[in-house]
């Protein structure tokens, strides 16, 4: 059974492309695609049947092998530095409540200082598996 990884694909075309394993590049339709999996994300391994399409070779009956590997993983900040930033993102929400306790909002530019911190804390933690 051939392999590859995924090249592209477009839920929204309805298709994408394998990279073969042999080189070729393999047409992709949403149709292959095995029960509930309605996406693949580029550099998945999978395994798939081949037919001769129209227009060149065609997966049929994909069997994903492996998801492709995480790029937010991959580049996230070491637990210890993680460890660091959520301790200074503890000391900005601490004084948040304080101004919030005396009946006021920070201002705009702590909020907005408040709010990047707090996403980009949010971007480590959230990991695609």
């Amino acid at each position: 059974m051939p392999s590859g990884k995924i090249r592209w694909f477009d839920a929204k075309k309805g298709y994408g492309f394998i990279a073969s394993d042999d080189g070729n590049d393999v047409y992709l339709p949403a149709s292959a695609l095995p029960a509930g999996v309605t996406t693949l994300r580029k550099g998945a391994k999978v395994e798939f049947s081949l037919v001769e399409g129209r227009r060149g070779p065609q997966a049929m009956g994909i069997e994903l092998l492996a998801p492709a590997p995480s790029m937010v993983k991959a580049s996230r900040p070491s637990a210890d530095d993680m460890a660091a930033i959520v301790e200074d993102l503890i000391k900005l929400l601490d004084h948040a409540g304080n101004t919030l306790r005396r009946h006021r909002y920070p201002s705009a530019a702590e909020s907005r200082k408040l709010a990047k911190v707090m996403r980009a804390v949010a971007d480590n933690f959230d990991v695609e598996e």
